[in-house]
C-alpha cells in the first residue's frame, strides 16, 4: 500500500483504503474457508487415490504417494496427521491453516515439513527406536525411586510431589523423561497422583537412612543369617467374592451386595527373602501377643541361624515395649546358650512405606488366586486354600531356586526382592 503525505489525506481517501482492506480481508477469509472445506473433505475420504495422482503427479513419485495414503488412513493418529500435513502442503495450503485444521502446533507442522523436504516420505515413518521411555524398566524404577522418598530428600520444601518436580529431579538424575510419560507410568502401576499422600509418598523423615540400613542389610547377608518381611493380611471376611473369571456367552455373574459372613480371619506371615519361603498362621487380631507368637516360632524353626532380621511397617504393636522387651530376652546370651536359638535383629521400614514390603506382593498374589471370585462356605474351608497356597508356593521354591513363571504363585506384582522402585503393595487390596 503506498505512502500518503499527511497534507493529501482525507476521508475520501480513508473511505477508499477501509473498502480495499475489507476487500482483501473477505478474500483471504474465503481462501481459508475453502482451503478448510478440501481439507475436510480429503480426511472424510472423498478424494481417492486416482484423484490425488493427477493432482499432484508432478510434484511426488507414485510410490511416495501411496505410502502418505496409506497412512493418512492408518490407525496411528501421529502418523495420519504427518501424512495430511505434507498432502495439505503439496496442495499449497498454508502451514498456518493445516495447523489450525490439525488442532497442533504450528512448530509442529513446519518440523513435519522440514523433515520431507530434507529426507523424503519414507523418513516421516521411521519406527522409533528402542524402548519408549515409559516402557523401560530402568526409568520405570527410577521415577518409583523419587517419588517413594520426600520431596525434602531432593530438595523441596514439600510435603507431597508434583509433576513437575519429578520431572526436574529425573533431569538432575540423568534420565531425562517428560512429565506425560512420567504420569504414563504412575497410572501403568495402578496408582493416581491424588492417592500421592496416602501410597506413594512415605513422610518418615528417617526414610533415606531406614532404607540404606536394609540395602547395605541384604547386600551383606551371610549363609546363616536370614531376612524376614513380615506383616498380616486381613481381617478378611468369609463371603461371596467378586473378581474376573471366565464365562460363557451372555453369561453375567453377579454377587449379592449384601451378604451375611461366614466369619473373618486374619493371617500373619513371613517371607524369608533369601529362600522364598513363607511361614504363617492364622491370628485373633493384630497385636503385641501374635507378634511374640511369630517371633517364638521363626526362632524355633531357623534354630540352625546365626541371626534373623525382622522387617515390617510402622505398625504400633510391632514396636511395643513388651515386644521389645521379649527380643531383648531372646538376645541374651544365657537364653541363646541354653536354647541354641539365633540372634534378632530389628529393621523397620520407614513410615507409611508399605510399597517396599515385599509380602504385600505375596499377598496380592494370594488374593488374586484363591481370594478372588471365592465362595467359601466356612473359614476352615479358606484356611484350607490358604494353607494349600503357601505348602505349593514353598514347595515350589525350594525345589527351583530360580524363579519360574507359568506358575498361580507367580501371579505377583514384582520379583521378591527388596528394591526402593518397586511398588509390592495392589492398590486393589488395601
Amino acid at each position: 500500500m503506498a505512502s500518503i503525505r499527511v497534507e493529501e489525506f482525507s476521508l475520501g481517501k480513508a473511505a477508499e483504503m477501509l473498502e480495499s482492506l475489507l476487500q482483501e480481508y473477505r478474500e483471504l477469509r474465503a481462501l481459508e474457508q475453502l482451503a478448510f472445506l478440501v481439507m475436510g473433505r480429503f480426511v472424510l475420504g472423498d478424494f481417492s487415490l486416482g484423484r490425488l495422482k493427477e493432482l499432484l503427479s508432478d510434484r511426488l513419485p507414485p510410490n511416495d504417494l501411496d505410502t502418505l495414503f496409506t497412512h493418512a488412513n492408518g490407525p496411528s493418529r501421529p502418523r495420519r496427521f504427518r501424512s495430511w500435513a505434507v498432502l495439505f502442503h503439496l496442495c499449497g495450503v498454508p502451514e498456518r491453516l493445516i495447523a489450525a485444521f490439525l488442532g497442533v502446533y504450528i512448530r509442529t507442522v513446519k518440523k513435519t515439513i522440514l523433515r520431507y523436504r530434507r529426507k523424503g516420505v519414507a523418513a516421516l515413518f521411521v519406527p522409533r527406536a528402542g524402548v519408549r521411555k515409559f516402557d523401560d524398566p530402568q526409568y520405570k524404577e527410577m521415577v518409583f525411586t523419587v517419588l517413594h522418598a520426600p520431596p525434602k530428600d531432593y530438595g523441596f520444601n514439600r510435603t507431597t510431589w508434583r509433576l513437575r518436580d519429578v520431572h526436574t529431579v529425573m533431569a538432575r538424575l540423568g534420565m531425562p523423561i517428560g512429565k506425560n510419560y512420567i504420569e504414563k507410568i504412575i497410572r501403568g502401576a495402578g496408582y493416581r497422583f491424588v492417592k500421592a499422600r496416602e501410597v506413594l509418598t512415605s513422610n518418615d523423615p528417617n526414610y533415606r537412612q531406614k532404607v540404606n540400613r536394609i540395602r547395605r542389610i541384604l547386600s551383606r547377608l551371610k549363609p546363616t543369617e536370614r531376612f524376614f518381611s513380615i506383616d498380616e493380611f486381613g481381617p478378611f471376611a468369609v463371603k461371596q467374592r467378586v473378581g474376573r473369571r471366565l464365562v460363557a456367552p451372555g453369561e453375567k455373574p453377579t454377587v449379592p451386595q449384601f451378604q451375611e459372613s461366614k466369619g473373618s480371619l486374619i493371617a500373619t506371615a513371613a517371607l524369608e527373602l533369601s529362600t522364598n519361603q513363607v511361614t504363617h498362621f492364622y491370628s485373633s487380631g493384630k497385636n503385641t501377643v501374635e507378634m511374640i507368637r511369630l517371633l517364638d516360632l521363626l526362632i524355633e524353626q531357623y534354630r540352625g541361624c546365626s541371626k534373623l532380621y525382622l522387617s515390617w511397617d510402622a505398625a504400633n504393636w510391632h514396636a511395643s515395649k513388651r515386644f521389645l522387651a521379649r527380643v531383648a530376652e531372646v538376645n541374651a546370651r544365657e537364653y541363646r546358650q541354653e536354647h541354641g536359638t539365633p540372634a534378632i535383629s530389628l529393621a523397620p521400614l520407614p513410615s507409611r512405606a508399605q510399597f517396599l514390603n515385599v509380602i504385600e506382593s505375596v499377598f496380592s498374589g494370594m488374593a488374586k488366586a484363591i481370594i478372588d471370585n471365592s465362595d467359601y462356605q466356612s473359614v476352615d474351608e479358606a484356611k484350607e486354600a490358604i494353607d494349600r497356597y503357601f505348602a505349593e508356593r514353598n514347595a515350589h521354591f525350594r525345589a527351583n531356586p530360580q524363579r519360574a513363571g507359568g506358575k498361580i504363585w507367580r501371579e505377583e506384582r514384582v520379583a521378591n526382592t527388596f528394591q526402593e522402585g518397586q511398588n509390592c503393595k495392589d492398590p486393589r487390596y488395601r
